[in-house]
């Protein structure tokens, strides 16, 4: 199985919807490498910077309904092509996080007190994630502070994540 760890970065917003995940101007190209340069380029946060921001990131931390607006695969594609294969919210719009979990990533939701805890303790500081599916546990560290959640997965999502996705699910059973 694909690791899920990896240096954070924080987006501290409700409902970053897929025209800001990736921009409806690039539906068009035809492969997921073409979307990798355009990945939140059209999100405005105060103080983010895609360009600076995100090269090295392979987990999202954010708020409530990621994924919002328009149900589309592209948005999961330009967050896998550019290494992240993690994000982490309170919620996310339903379709945009099955096509997660179609895509072989983990989009894992945790409870609103939890998710302040990892902001308040670590956004701001250069973090890193380690997601134990085996365990069920996650866990956020920067130095010496550190923080452990559970992750609670449904048999069938585990299965999709295990297999890399939809596709090589349906291939090693169909």
């Amino acid at each position: 199985m694909t690791p899920f760890d990896g240096k954070v970065m924080f987006l501290d917003r409700d409902d970053i919807n897929t025209d800001e995940i990736i921009p409806a101007k690039y539906l068009t190209e035809n492969t997921k490498e073409a979307l990798r340069p355009y990945l939140l380029e059209d999100l405005h946060l105060e103080g983010f910077n895609a360009s600076r921001d995100l090269p090295g990131k392979q987990v999202i931390v954010t708020r409530s309904n990621f994924g919002c607006g328009s149900s589309r695969e592209h948005a999961p594609w330009a967050l896998e092509v550019n290494g992240i294969r993690t994000v982490i919210g309170v919620s996310f719009a339903r379709i945009f996080r099955q096509n997660m979990f179609n895509c072989g990533l983990l989009a894992l939701e945790l409870p609103p007190a939890v998710i302040d805890s990892l902001f308040s303790r670590f956004a701001g500081k250069p973090t890193e994630a380690h997601m134990d599916l085996d365990q069920g546990s996650g866990r956020l560290f920067s130095g010496d502070d550190a923080e452990t959640f559970s992750i609670a997965l449904s048999a069938f999502d585990r299965a999709l994540v295990a297999a890399g996705g939809w596709v090589a699910y349906a291939d090693a059973r169909y």
